[in-house]
């Protein structure tokens, strides 16, 4: 057996310097959101004597908008789910006629600029009454979920034998309850990967969040920090915290979740 080859010092440091490069932002993020109120590149390399006052200010003014997200992503979440799973088992185990064609479609939804689809909705919602509501945001971003979802859960439910589902059949379940209780839980890993993706995508969104809300009554956290820096300049420490507090969901989900999602994108390449 070839050993892999093992990596000197210099390749050790390049990666350590990348690093460093890479997450000072974040660092600094961190830091400032812990200085007093005023210029952030007047602040101290460390925080010696951190002040948390920006994290108050924070969360007094953008605690509405951190769990505005929570509900619009945890929704676009459900959505997304609910309607991709049932459809990628469809295309990976039925293959009803023109499923390439209905796959074909998927892929260019992703492929259509988001400006396009945000104009078309905004229309659409104005005549609906869907601007500025919950509702209305969950629908905008489970545009981009959902067709993400059905390509990763179909690449591994085309994985899952077909013994299995036939075996359940065979006992009485029909196909429904088959899907529920036996291709539902050996899709696991790829529900958590698409979950935790479409939850990414909708906490990020802001181009939606700009153009289907215009008051204060639903506004998601990535539009308000943008409004925030325009009405607090000055209070560096507090746009930090904001910062830091919405990188905080994210980040959490990413560790917990990690071991899942590697396991739920290589699944569907391994037959």
């Amino acid at each position: 057996m070839k050993r892999a080859p093992k990596r000197g010092l210099p390749s050790t440091i390049v990666g350590i310097v990348l690093l460093a490069l890479m997450l000072f932002p974040v660092y600094w993020m961190v830091n400032a959101s812990l200085q007093p109120a005023g210029n952030a590149l007047h602040g101290d390399w460390f925080p010696f004597h951190p002040d948390f006052s920006g994290y108050a200010t924070a969360l007094r003014d953008q605690g509405r908008s951190l769990v505005t997200s929570l509900v619009v992503a945890c929704g676009s979440v459900a959505l997304s789910l609910a309607l991709a799973a049932p459809a990628a088992y469809a295309l990976a185990q039925f293959r009803p006629r023109g499923t390439n064609l209905v796959l074909f479609g998927v892929l260019i939804t992703q492929m259509v600029p988001s400006i396009v689809v945000a104009n078309a909705l905004y229309g659409a919602y104005n005549d609906l009454g869907l601007l500025n509501s919950y509702l209305g945001l969950i629908l905008a971003d489970s545009t981009a979920g959902v067709p993400f979802a059905i390509i990763i859960l179909r690449s591994f439910m085309q994985g899952i034998p077909r013994d299995i589902i036939d075996a359940a059949r065979v006992d009485g379940a029909g196909r429904l309850r088959a899907f529920r209780s036996v291709v539902l839980p050996l899709s696991a890993n790829s529900l958590i990967t698409t979950a935790l993706f479409t939850f990414l995508f909708t906490w990020s969104d802001f181009l939606f969040a700009l153009t289907l809300t215009t008051t204060e009554t639903v506004r998601p956290i990535t539009l308000g920090i943008y409004q925030y820096i325009g009405a607090h300049t000055n209070e560096w420490n507090a746009i930090m915290a904001t910062a830091v507090l919405a990188s905080v969901p994210a980040a959490v989900l990413l560790v917990v979740a990690q071991r899942y999602v590697s396991a739920g994108v290589t699944s569907g390449a391994i037959k």
